[in-house]
């Protein structure tokens, strides 16, 4: 028989909860300023409203790409004011990422540089 043992709540740092709020906040405004019922934007963005609704809230389980694109389709920025500026921003990382290792590994053992 398993025994389960009782799941913790996930906690996050204040920034992300802050930075999670102002995007919601960031959504509701673009719909309301489109004059979009969470309805329209639900259904444009494929979603239910009480979804819809804990994006706008600032809520850290929704899923990154659901909030990412309902703030798409309300007209929020995203990292950047023009979206063609997005693709040469993300070679340059790409650039960046090219040049550091595949992967990260612990060290296995402390080095030992004491001579």
């Amino acid at each position: 028989m398993k025994i389960s043992s009782p799941k913790r709540p996930r906690t996050y740092s204040r920034l992300t909860k802050e930075a999670l709020e102002l995007l919601g906040k960031q959504v509701r405004l673009a719909r309301k300023q489109r004059r979009m019922s969470e309805a329209d934007l639900a259904a444009r963005v494929g979603i239910a409203r009480s979804t819809l609704q804990l994006i706008e809230k600032g809520d850290p389980k929704v899923e990154i790409g659901l909030a990412f694109e309902a703030a798409t389709l309300a007209g929020v920025s995203l990292f950047v004011p023009e979206a063609s500026t997005l693709a040469p921003q993300s070679e340059r990382l790409n650039d960046k990422l090219a040049l550091l290792p595949k992967s990260i590994r612990r060290l296995s053992k402390e080095v030992d540089d004491d001579f």
